[in-house]
């Protein structure tokens, strides 16, 4: 592969003023390490390498893409609008031609965050990610957007946020979700009725090293994206695959993330997992930054790498190479499946039992979604959770047709509000958020 030099802005963001615990994997030492490595490597007297500020989202940048209960408000710290605003910074960079890409590496994360939040869950309040994709849409007209996750854990938040979006390709490639947290990821999750193949899971066993990786992204990633064709390609860029991770079971290396991200070429990386902080985190950071700016990274190693003890089996190798033709398979026939899936229903239900493992609090959520040819379909949830909200909401998708708009702005004028502690109208077309 030809390398070509490009010009790379950082944003970095520790968030020292925010912590779960002072013990606890999510914590700023995550960012601390790997800024000292940037400024020992002298990353940033390169020419192509540039540091910005992060800025401060705000809180209808977060209701274009939540539902959150009761508010905005109530669910954020200063830290989090930060979080989300280094994340539209690195986009405001790339996107107004300062840089040609740029990394936010900004604490506290959000890929677990969901359409609805009632709290956290995963140490994630807001979806930093999708925060930043409804701003692009709405400030830079960019239709067509791909989000590729390589956080060890399933992006179960992002790919609820777009499971009806046919314009925001998710695709997810994580540790199987029954040997992991959230559980969840599985191949046969694939979109919503109006959106399959817009949600691509890759789940990959325990144990599996860079050639692993690297086989689902030449297989799988790319051929998907060539053909989807969208005009900026996002990484949230977890790196708690790592082989030395001390909650994950991946064998992933510095230089395996460095050629995925030359591989993918990402316009935007956005941070997300990585847990260890001394031994992992500031090679791999380093690698990933090398890799975007066009940059040899060769000389990236971790002091107790070892490529013979993290190799994966034959065996692994071979459960990912059949599971890779099947994804492929299923992307082909995309447009096939939604007549066996829909048949002749006009809308299409999903029962979700949702649990906010951070805050500790159960939801129970139904999904309502109109089937339609001409844009995402107009969605319908109603949520219930046991600190005893509920709520009901209704989603406008981007692109929305006349006929799902008509039936959604019906409903939401005649939802009985007694019933619920909230309802909400989300336009993401016209750019509308109302409460009462």
């Amino acid at each position: 592969m030809t390398r070509k030099e490009k010009k790379t802005g950082l944003i970095f963001f520790p968030a020292f003023d925010w912590a779960i615990s002072e013990t606890h994997p999510e914590r700023e030492e995550r960012l601390l390490y790997t800024q000292d490595q940037v400024f020992e490597e002298g990353l940033l007297d390169l020419e192509n390498i540039v540091e910005f500020k992060p800025g401060m989202a705000t809180y209808d940048d977060i209701n274009r893409c939540h539902i959150c209960v009761p508010d905005a408000q109530s669910l954020t710290t200063p830290s989090h609008l930060i979080s989300a605003g280094g994340a539209i910074t690195a986009a405001q960079k790339v996107l107004q031609g300062e840089v040609d890409n740029a990394f936010a590496l900004v604490r506290p994360p959000g890929h677990h965050a969901m359409l609805v939040a009632h709290g956290a869950r995963g140490f994630c309040n807001i979806n930093i990610e999708a925060v930043m994709v409804e701003y692009i849409r709405k400030n830079f007209g960019i239709k067509k957007i791909a989000i590729v996750d390589t956080d060890c854990h399933h992006g179960d938040g992002t790919q609820d946020i777009y499971w009806n979006d046919p314009d925001v390709l998710c695709i997810s490639l994580h540790q199987d979700g029954r040997t992991l947290y959230p559980g969840t990821g599985f191949i046969e999750d694939f979109g919503g009725p109006n959106a399959l193949g817009a949600t691509i899971n890759i789940p990959l066993p325990p144990r599996t090293s860079d050639d692993g990786f690297l086989y689902v992204l030449d297989h799988v990633i790319r051929p998907v994206l060539d053909e989807f064709q969208p005009e900026i390609i996002i990484n949230s860029a977890g790196q708690d695959n790592h082989y030395s991770d001390p909650i994950t079971d991946m064998c992933f290396s510095a230089q395996g993330y460095a050629l995925l991200n030359e591989k993918l070429a990402p316009h935007i990386a956005v941070l997300e997992g990585g847990y260890s902080i001394e031994r992992a985190l500031p090679y791999v950071n380093v690698g990933i930054i090398l890799a975007m700016a066009g940059l040899d990274y060769s000389y990236v190693r971790e002091p107790d790498y070892d490529p013979d003890k993290i190799r994966q089996s034959l065996q692994i190798s071979k459960f990912i190479e059949n599971e890779a033709r099947e994804i492929i398979k299923m992307w082909k026939n995309r447009n096939i499946m939604k007549e066996q899936i829909v048949g002749s229903a006009a809308y299409v239900r999903r029962v979700k039992n949702i649990y906010y493992d951070t805050d500790g609090i159960s939801e129970k959520q139904t999904e309502t979604v109109r089937v339609c040819n001409d844009c995402g379909g107009l969605v319908m949830i109603d949520s219930a959770a046991d600190t005893g909200r509920k709520i009901f909401a209704v989603i406008l998708p981007n692109r929305c047709c006349p006929e799902c708009r008509r039936n959604g702005e019906m409903f939401f004028e005649r939802v009985n509000g007694g019933q619920y502690s909230n309802v909400y109208l989300q336009d993401r077309e016209k750019d509308i958020f109302i409460a009462k």
